[in-house]
């Protein structure tokens, strides 16, 4: 069996079903293996062997991507996959953090370096003349390493959601294993089609939808999220599993509904971060099963779904993980809730989640020890994300660790209150955040971007809200917005810093405020339809 991409991707050199679809056009395994091969003989032959070999790809989802990806396993080198909506200085920090030689880039993406001192990075464009003879010339491929199973395959940025980005350092092991497992999970074989249309710089695309591809011989579909064309991508490739991350659901859910949605090929949908509503719509709509587990980019801390998952749970984690005060590295206490549901304890129960083994399958951030030594405190990854669990272990999530507000001296997390208004059927996606309050502590703000044609009323929102059991008095957002949309990354996470720093008064969309001690809405204008 491969213990390396490398190896696997050799086993898939004379594999003769179909490996890739992009438009009208597809490749087989035995050419897009035989067709990356050439890319790394090429690439390898305009490196230094006396730095370290990193080759930086600014491209989207395509064939180009693709080649570069397996290029990188079958070379024996390190990708580093440099996020297309990185602008200026940042894209330059992120290429130059990656201690890249050679990015290659393409029509589509080379003008976002116009202006930009890359030093002696040298820039490869995939439409040009240059590039095809380079490819024409490239002789047999004599890698630049046999990788290990530690080896680095790709370096992949976190999303940013938190502060820069960071590189992980992303093993042929990290990814092996987890496409062995989806693969093995959801019994993916080569009559499967794969849709990835998540960035595939980013740690879901590749772990979650390349790899259970590759390790099952499938045919990668690569595209371009969109909503509305979501469902006729599925019915023209004839898709049958997909991966995704933050909020392409509600993106999906928000287009109307159609009777004959159900009559497609889809099969499973597996990602993170999708709200338990969403699960069950998408699951009900289009007739497949869905998949919602935790993960990062780090997959230091591992925790999946299993049947009998309650609510508002993202499941139990592998051995090792657990949920600490990090004032005190101590463990947290169990949550404890009312008979209805609220949690009671949130000061004992909230805490960090942990690997208390140690960092997992994560390499480490290159080039960057402030942030490995946060990461790695007390022999333990420390992960920034908030969570608790309770006395069967299933463990819910409250936030990253910046979500944290001090109402009226008590301490409140943002996701519970986030799942509470998931329950309004006018509402497609949200974000709780905390803005100041005028006297001192935190005041709880929410936006909410509604369905399409959907409507919501101050007075609504407020019959809503007192009619939850499990929603503290103290936790009704004392500012909520009523958003277009939200500012998001790449990867479809929602930036609450950007929203943070806009508070009350700043932002688009309509603005209800309800008085420091009051349950009232008030508002100057309605929300429109």
């Amino acid at each position: 069996m491969a213990e390396t991409i490398q190896q696997l991707l050799r086993e898939r050199a004379e594999d003769d079903h179909v490996a890739i679809r992009y438009g009208d056009r597809s490749w087989t395994w035995r050419e897009h293996v035989a067709e990356s091969s050439a890319v790394a003989s090429a690439l390898l032959g305009v490196s230094d062997p006396d730095r370290p070999v990193h080759v930086g790809t600014l491209l989207g989802n395509g064939p180009d991507m693709l080649r570069m990806m397996a290029a990188g396993g079958l070379g024996g080198f390190t990708l580093c996959g440099i996020n297309t909506t990185r602008r200026g200085e940042g894209l330059v920090q992120d290429v130059r953090r990656a201690e890249c030689q050679v990015l290659v880039t393409d029509a589509e993406h080379r003008p976002l370096l116009d202006g930009l001192d890359l030093e002696d990075v040298r820039v490869l464009d995939t439409s040009t003349p240059e590039w095809a003879d380079l490819i024409a010339g490239a002789g047999a491929l004599t890698p630049y390493a046999e990788v290990g199973a530690m080896d680095t395959f790709m370096m992949i940025f976190t999303s940013g959601t938190s502060g820069d980005p960071k590189a992980v350092q992303v093993s042929h092991l990290m990814v092996l294993f987890s496409g062995l497992n989806l693969q093995g999970r959801f019994e993916l074989g080569p009559d499967d089609v794969c849709y990835v249309s998540m960035p595939l710089f980013h740690s879901n695309a590749v772990v979650a939808g390349w790899s259970p591809a590759v390790c099952a011989g499938a045919t990668i579909v690569p595209a371009r999220f969109s909503a509305s064309r979501f469902l006729d991508d599925v019915r023209e490739y004839g898709v049958t599993y997909m991966n995704y991350v933050g909020k392409p659901l509600a993106y999906v859910l928000a287009t109307p509904e159609r009777a004959d949605d159900r009559h497609n090929t889809l099969r499973v949908a597996f990602g993170n971060e999708a709200s338990d509503r969403d699960i069950e719509e998408f699951a009900r709509r289009f007739g497949c099963d869905v998949w919602d587990g935790f993960g990062s980019t780090e997959l230091a801390v591992i925790i999946t779904r299993e049947p009998g998952t309650p609510p508002g749970s993202i499941g139990k984690g592998f051995d090792g993980v657990a949920i600490y005060n990090a004032d005190t590295v101590t463990e947290c206490a169990v949550a404890e809730f009312d008979e209805h549901g609220l949690l009671l304890n949130a000061a004992e129960a909230v805490g960090e989640l942990v690997n208390t083994t140690g960092g997992g399958y994560f390499g480490g951030y290159y080039n960057d020890q402030a942030a490995n030594d946060e990461r790695m405190r007390h022999g333990m990854y420390w992960s920034g994300d908030l969570a608790y669990r309770d006395v069967d272990g299933w463990i819910y999530l409250a936030g990253r660790t910046a979500d944290w507000m001090r109402v009226d001296g008590e301490n409140l997390a943002a996701a519970p209150i986030e799942r509470i208004l998931q329950r309004l059927p006018a509402v497609n996606r949200v974000a709780v955040y905390a803005v100041p309050d005028e006297h001192v502590g935190d005041q709880v703000m929410a936006a909410l971007v509604l369905q399409d044609e959907a409507t919501l009323t101050p007075a609504e929102l407020q019959e809503f809200l007192a009619a939850q059991p499990d929603l503290s008095v103290k936790a009704w957002p004392r500012f909520v917005r009523v958003a277009p949309d939200l500012p998001s990354t790449a990867t479809n996470k929602v930036l609450k810093r950007e929203l943070a720093a806009q508070g009350p008064t700043a932002g688009n969309g309509v603005l209800w405020t309800r008085a420091a001690r009051g349950t009232a809405y008030s508002s100057d204008a309605g929300v429109p339809a």
